[in-house]
């Protein structure tokens, strides 16, 4: 269905169609759409757990400071949309780095080429380089699109402008401001469950009997403090949705996903989107060749598993859109 990767890099890179004349700019640049707005909204009972984290924290040390803290914690959101908060984010979190005059200048190219078909300012976002061997690219903060470098070798510019209109379409949506916001207003209380549940486990999992007994002392003391808030309290509304949330936010994760393959479909890069997705598919599918001396091949990690499955969701999703808008008008 799609040309191999050596027949790709036979033809070149400059494959791109290239549009000029006047550029239309769209009165709204960007929204919220349902996936965004839902992920803000799951994680509201998340955050306000991370609240109560800060304010009991912070009141340990001062009471004054219990008070100041948390309010300007709950301000410190928008402050990551800084250019230079999210150039640090890009720079020292997502190990990203500025492209080289090369690199620039064909990703300027390409990029200008999908502003123009969205009718998006090209100055807006800033272009970045991951040193990550994938086909990938990365929506982040406000204004960054991280491409890899492993894309910018691989791709020609047709697909490499459907991997970056997808990104384009995160950013469009309000996927990548939503998400940034819902993890940041969650990271006191994701610290405080992970440090919780390490130290249980390496208590249970110790050969220390006296570990294993204070292990489960306070694995029922938690479980005891869990039940008394969720009914006797009846703060249900708090712990069961803090508790099934995660499930729920990755469900919009691939629904945000599917949205975005859908704006790259809608700017005309549905074919090329569908070939990186095939090809990124078909490079984890298939395993590297086993050492001489293995016996047997090792089974396939669940993580990867599921990797599998989300590229062949996507496949699908792209593929029925492309079947609906290629059906003739009136067809039933």
């Amino acid at each position: 269905m799609f040309p191999p990767p050596d027949a790709v890099n036979a033809v070149g890179h400059d494959d791109l169609t290239l549009q000029s004349g006047r550029k239309h700019l769209k009165a709204y640049q960007r929204g919220v759409d349902g996936a965004a707005l839902s992920q803000l909204v799951v994680t509201i009972p998340t955050a306000l757990i991370s609240l109560a984290v800060v304010s009991f924290a912070s009141s340990l040390l001062d009471p004054v400071l219990g008070l100041v803290l948390p309010v300007v914690w709950l301000l410190s959101g928008p402050l990551v949309f800084h250019r230079s908060a999210e150039a640090a984010i890009a720079r020292y979190v997502l190990r990203m780095r500025r492209p080289t005059p090369a690199e620039a200048e064909r990703l300027s190219a390409v990029w200008e080429q999908v502003t123009r078909r969205a009718g998006v300012n090209q100055g807006t976002y800033e272009l970045w380089v991951q040193e990550r061997a994938e086909l990938n690219a990365t929506a982040a903060a406000g204004h960054i699109v991280g491409v890899t470098r492993h894309a910018l070798e691989r791709l020609p510019n047709s697909r490499l402008a459907a991997v970056l209109a997808h990104e384009l379409g995160h950013h469009v949506g309000g996927h990548t401001w939503a998400g940034m916001l819902a993890d940041w207003y969650a990271l006191p209380a994701r610290t405080v469950w992970r440090l919780i549940t390490t130290g249980l486990l390496l208590l249970l999992g110790s050969r220390n009997v006296a570990g294993i007994a204070c292990g489960g002392c306070l694995s029922v003391t938690f479980v005891w403090f869990v039940y008394v808030l969720t009914f006797t309290e009846s703060m249900w509304w708090l712990t069961l949705p803090a508790a099934i949330g995660p499930l729920f936010v990755a469900w919009l994760h691939r629904r945000a996903e599917c949205r975005a393959d859908d704006y790259a479909a809608g700017l005309g890069f549905g074919d090329e989107l569908m070939a990186v997705l095939a090809e990124e598919h078909q490079a984890q599918t298939v395993p590297p060749a086993p050492p001489q001396s293995a016996a047997a091949e090792p089974a396939a990690h669940p993580a990867v598993r599921g990797a599998h499955s989300r590229f062949e969701a996507r496949l699908q999703h792209l593929q029925r859109n492309a079947a609906t808008r290629r059906r003739p008008t009136g067809h039933p």
